[in-house]
């Protein structure tokens, strides 16, 4: 296939010298820039060899590539602890990546940790806050007007604090970083789960919380859980209907939405090759709804080998090495999938999902179909959208579901206008979006539907929980590949496999779909579209100010959270016990909510909204126990902290799991919960807990969660001799005078205690500084 590189290659410069990237980067002398927006920041592989070479002579063993890459990052490779699934790594990450959703809250805590300056290249990417309503270019400009506030802040704050922002209509976060910061051998954090994306150019990219960022900019070591190493071999080449998305939605039908927890996803294999750059984007994209630290793909540039230099060994895997678990697939044995509905594992070859909807009382008819994303926007997802949707033009088709279509970034959007795609998608009845999130994060006004209404639409996003897309929570979504997507809006039914079924052209002949076929990569190189980056000043920031409105209902500086008072929490009040999944939407819903992701206190508002109280299987009803009323969880969880009634929540299984949105840990801690008791947790949201200074904490026994009742008290004893590896002991009140008592685990180490002690880990930086 075509060279998987292309988009690195877009780093240097915008023509010919693009092709220059990569040979120069693995050249030991060579000084080459990481990005060309930040000239003076060079690639230094050069480190990162000697670093693993360190930890190789140490560990006396071959290492993966993710292992390489994750290591050879290390803060102390001579002295660092290293085994998988036990230690906490400190690593030295290249770079952070922030959207605006997201970076409000982590600049917010930037500006009160009172450093002057961002210790490593930092990006802010405005995609979050744009509804998707009439089209493109009206709903950018009506998003510019409505969030002039809150883009404001993010610009000046940048400005100030030497971090590059991305305007609205750039496009979205992960498009941007592979179009123009991913590099193989990169380690780059991001506030957003989907981060994992730029695996697909050989980097290691991990999504965090804000706090995490935040130490990053700050210039402290970042601590990872030492990840596991799911290795999954691809065998085969792809081909047909069958595309990279498939490779994925087989994994999470295998995984399941907590199988890859604490662990790496490596790919690898003779299957490699039949994938392109952005088709292996998609696949670590997605990896995020299996739960998976990240995704990564081995570096297999076809020039790669004739470089013969030192460096070549860094970007693949050793021979030998050890994953802790291997899933083989074969690409010439896979077929087209559709996963859903309400969750992302559920996954179904495309010849079975009609009689599987049927059975299930699923509907049928298919409302909209929904296209791009941060999974697949991409100029080939483009382009073989375009070729499915050029057959039904050429036959007087167009799409019976609605149809929309999302381009990642501006110069995907310039080069789909350019090259005729997007008059294609338009003809057979789509809509072009702007170049942002839009409804695969709720930012939809979806207007065909009434709320509550059972429906189904189609889309080629990554998530697909109950609500998430229009706020119904009667919407059953599915997920699937661009093309799939966009056959599936022109049949306008579930039932419709384009292997095999027939559609009826305007003539009243019937005619097969042909498989997609398109360009990897444009043959008129890219269109770079609108210039949207903003750089930080050459001279710094330290005169420029950034001011936030006492008044404002978008933003809020924020307050120091209270320390812990030096001994155990007593008597606590159940707050809800939640019943099955709760993920960070549940938490803190996004969508409408969006707006408030800079102001804690009104954020709060929507704290575990969407969660089901086991007591009533209600959303948003629980008993008060002050007052013996009903009512909504933040309101009741607002009267207790007024009443310096400290209180918890209890879960299930992966709790948090989904977006890494920190406001659900932050809104908790705001409104007075002090412990978070669980059957287990997704990994970034229990670390989003302790650097607010909550406990997240898991019963040793799964069947302890049935032994708490909703109007429990509860203790926490242990506290004064707090320490890693060391169960704490819950005693719990039952409201009849009896009580019960277990152990509760815990996965806090000496820096994460004393976070907590400190109140919170941002309060524990201060008292360093």
């Amino acid at each position: 296939s075509a060279p998987h590189c292309y988009f690195l290659l877009t780093h240097l410069q915008k023509q010919g010298a693009r092709r220059m990237h990569v040979s120069a980067a693995f050249s030991a002398k060579a000084k080459v820039s990481m990005s060309r927006f930040e000239p003076s920041n060079h690639v230094n592989y050069q480190q990162l060899n000697e670093n693993v070479n360190i930890v190789r002579k140490r560990l006396n063993r071959p290492l993966t590539l993710s292992e390489k890459i994750v290591y050879g990052h290390l803060d102390d490779p001579v002295g660092q602890d290293i085994a998988r699934g036990r230690t906490y790594l400190r690593l030295r990450p290249d770079r952070v990546a922030m959207q605006d959703a997201t970076a409000q809250m982590a600049m917010l805590q930037f500006i009160s940790s009172g450093l002057p300056k961002v210790a490593v290249p930092s990006t802010i990417h405005c995609d979050h806050l744009i509804e998707a309503q009439i089209g493109g270019a009206k709903d950018l400009a009506r998003a510019k007007d409505i969030n002039a506030e809150v883009y404001n802040f993010l610009a000046s704050a940048g400005a100030k604090y030497g971090v590059g922002f991305w305007k609205p209509g750039s496009g979205i976060i992960h498009q941007i970083i592979l179009e123009n910061y991913a590099y193989p051998g990169v380690l780059l954090i991001g506030t957003d789960s989907h981060t994992p994306n730029g695996g697909g150019l050989g980097s290691v990219c991990i999504g965090v919380g804000g706090a995490d960022a935040v130490d990053v900019m700050a210039g402290i070591p970042w601590e990872l859980k030492c990840p596991n190493v799911i290795g999954v071999k691809l065998t085969g080449k792809l081909s047909g209907w069958t595309s990279p998305k498939d490779v994925i939605l087989k994994v999470a039908g295998i995984l399941t939405v907590k199988g890859g927890t604490g662990a790496i996803v490596e790919y690898h294999g003779p299957g490699v090759d039949s994938i392109s750059c952005t088709g292996m984007a998609t696949i670590c994209n997605m990896g995020a709804e299996i739960g998976a630290t990240t995704s990564v793909f081995p570096y297999n540039h076809p020039h790669i080998a004739a470089l013969a230099d030192e460096y070549a060994d860094l970007l693949v895997p050793d021979q030998g090495c050890q994953y802790d678990s291997v899933i083989e697939i074969n690409l010439d044995e896979l077929k087209p999938h559709i996963n859903g509905p309400f969750t992302p594992d559920l996954a179904h070859p495309i010849s079975d999902i009609g009689t599987t909807a049927v059975k299930n009382g699923w509907p049928l008819e298919v409302k909209v179909g929904l296209i791009g994303s941060c999974t697949n926007s991409s100029y080939e997802d483009m382009g073989r959208s375009a070729s499915v949707a050029k057959q039904a033009l050429d036959k007087g088709l167009k799409c019976k579901a609605a149809f929309t279509i999302t381009p990642g970034s501006e110069q995907i959007r310039a080069t789909i206008e350019r090259d005729g795609y997007a008059k294609i998608l338009n003809d057979v009845g789509g809509m072009v979006l702007a170049n942002a999130c839009g409804p695969c994060i709720g930012q939809w006004d979806r207007r065909d539907v009434k709320k509550g209404e059972k429906n189904t639409i189609v889309t080629s996003y990554n998530r697909n929980f109950t609500a998430r897309n229009d706020a119904n929570p009667a919407t059953h979504a599915f997920v699937a590949s661009p093309e799939i997507v966009t056959a599936l809006a022109i049949a306008g039914t579930l039932d419709f496999n384009p292997e095999v079924d027939y559609l009826i052209a305007a003539n009243g002949e019937k005619f097969k779909l042909e498989p997609p076929n398109a360009d990897e990569l444009p043959k008129k190189d890219f269109d770079p579209g609108q210039d949207t980056y903003q750089h930080p000043p050459a001279e710094g920031g330290a005169k420029l100010k950034v001011e936030v409105s006492p008044t404002s209902t978008r933003l809020q500086l924020l307050d120091p959270f209270d320390k812990w008072n030096g001994g155990d929490l007593e008597d606590m009040q159940v707050l809800i016990k939640v019943k099955g999944k709760c993920t960070t939407d549940h938490i803190s819903a996004a969508g409408p909510w969006l707006k408030f992701r800079g102001h804690l206190d009104n954020i709060s508002n929507n704290m575990l909204i969407g969660a089901v109280n086991i007591e009533n299987d209600g959303i948003n009803k629980i008993k008060n126990q002050l007052t013996g009323e009903y009512g909504g969880v933040p309101d009741v969880a607002r009267h207790y902290k007024a009443n310096g009634l400290s209180w918890v929540v209890v879960g299930d299984d992966n709790y948090g799991e989904g977006s890494s949105r920190e406001h659900a840990a932050l809104e908790p801690r705001h409104l007075g919960g002090r412990a978070i008791i669980v059957k287990s947790f997704a990994r970034i949201h229990e670390t989003n807990l302790k650097k607010q200074g909550l406990l997240p904490l898991t019963f040793q026994d799964p069947a302890d969660y049935d032994k708490i009742r909703p109007d429990d008290k509860i203790s926490i004893k242990g506290l004064k001799t707090f320490a890693p590896g060391k169960p704490l002991l819950a005693v719990v009140k039952h409201s009849d005078g009896t009580k019960v008592e277990f152990q509760l685990n815990h996965t806090f180490n000496e820096t994460q205690i004393e976070w907590f002690q400190a109140g919170s880990a941002l309060n524990r930086m201060k008292e360093l500084q």
